[in-house]
C-alpha cells in the first residue's frame, strides 16, 4: 500500500475536528487512493459515507481512476477495457532436485530444471479467457504436457481430449486423442533455446468445459510446427495449470495473461 493510500473516507459532523493528517492526505492525493477494491468498498461502505454519483477514487492494484455511476464503479482511465493483462500466480509449485522458479511482480515466471511447474491462482473470476506464453528448452527432446489444477493439485482424471496437426519438413500429419489424463501441447522440445508456445485457454475458472487452442514451434529438425486444440469434458472450476515434459526436465520463461473484457 502506497504512502498516499487511504483506508477510510472521513465523515465529519457538527463540531468534528479536521486534523492536519487528514487535510494532508486530501491535499496530497486530490481524490481518495485505495490499495484494492476491497479497501475502497470498506471505506465507502456502511454508515461511514453513502456513495454519490460522480464520486472518484484511485486504485493502486490496477492503476486506474474510477467514478461511481450511481449504481456501480466504472473506470475513467487509463483505459484497460480491452487487451491482455499479465496475471501473477499466487504461488509456484515445482518438482525436481535442482529446480528453481522465480515469479516477478509482473507475473512472469523464470524457471530451470523443473520436472513439473504448477502455476497456482492464475485463473480467477476476473477474466473468462487467458493466454499462456512459454519459451525455453528441455533435456532429451521430450514433449510438453499440461494438466489443469485446483489448489496446487493437478487433475489426473481421464477427461482430457485433443486434436493436433503437425508439420515437419514437408510432411503434415494429424492425431486425435480422447479420454486422456493430460494434454500434449508441444512436441519435440529442443535442448537449446528457441522453442515456444502460445496457448489460449477458455473458461478455466467457470464451472464449464475448459477448452484450449495453441500454436507451438520447435527448432528440432529445423522447424517443427504444431497446432493443438482440446478440451476438458467435465465442468470443473480450475485456478491453476501444471506444465511438465514427458521425461527429464525443462526450463524457460512462462507468463499468463487475462483477456480483459
Amino acid at each position: 500500500m502506497g504512502a498516499n493510500a487511504q483506508t477510510s473516507v472521513p465523515l465529519f459532523v457538527a463540531n468534528s475536528v479536521l486534523t492536519a493528517a487528514q487535510q494532508n492526505i486530501s491535499a496530497a492525493t486530490g481524490i481518495p487512493v485505495f490499495a484494492t477494491t476491497v479497501t475502497r468498498d470498506a471505506a465507502f461502505g456502511g454508515s461511514n459515507k453513502v456513495l454519490a454519483e460522480g464520486q472518484l477514487c484511485y486504485l493502486e492494484s490496477t492503476d486506474v481512476v474510477q467514478y461511481y455511476t450511481g449504481a456501480a464503479w466504472a473506470t475513467v482511465g487509463p483505459s484497460s477495457s480491452s487487451g491482455l493483462v499479465s496475471v501473477a500466480p499466487t504461488s509456484v509449485g515445482k518438482t525436481g532436485a535442482s529446480s528453481t522458479a522465480t515469479a516477478s511482480t509482473n507475473g512472469q515466471v523464470t524457471f530451470a530444471l523443473c520436472e513439473t511447474l504448477t502455476l497456482n491462482g492464475v485463473f480467477t473470476s476476473a477474466y473468462s479467457n487467458y493466454r499462456i506464453l512459454w519459451a525455453g528448452l528441455a533435456s532429451g527432446n521430450p514433449s510438453l504436457q499440461a494438466r489443469m489444477s485446483v489448489g496446487g493439485t493437478a487433475n489426473t482424471t481421464s477427461n482430457y481430449s485433443r486434436q493436433q496437426l503437425v508439420a515437419s519438413s514437408t510432411t503434415v500429419s494429424g492425431l486425435r486423442e480422447t479420454a486422456q489424463s493430460l494434454w500434449i501441447i508441444c512436441n519435440n522440445i529442443n535442448t537449446t533455446e528457441g522453442d515456444n508456445m502460445s496457448m489460449d485457454i477458455f473458461n478455466p475458472q467457470a464451472t464449464k468445459n475448459t477448452s484450449f487452442s495453441n500454436i507451438a514451434h520447435s527448432t528440432t529438425s529445423g522447424a517443427y510446427w504444431q497446432s493443438v486444440t482440446g478440451y476438458f469434458s467435465a465442468t470443473t472450476s480450475f485456478d491453476g495449470i501444471q506444465l511438465f515434459p514427458t521425461s527429464g526436465n525443462f526450463s524457460g520463461i512462462v507468463t499468463v495473461y487475462g483477456y480483459n473484457q
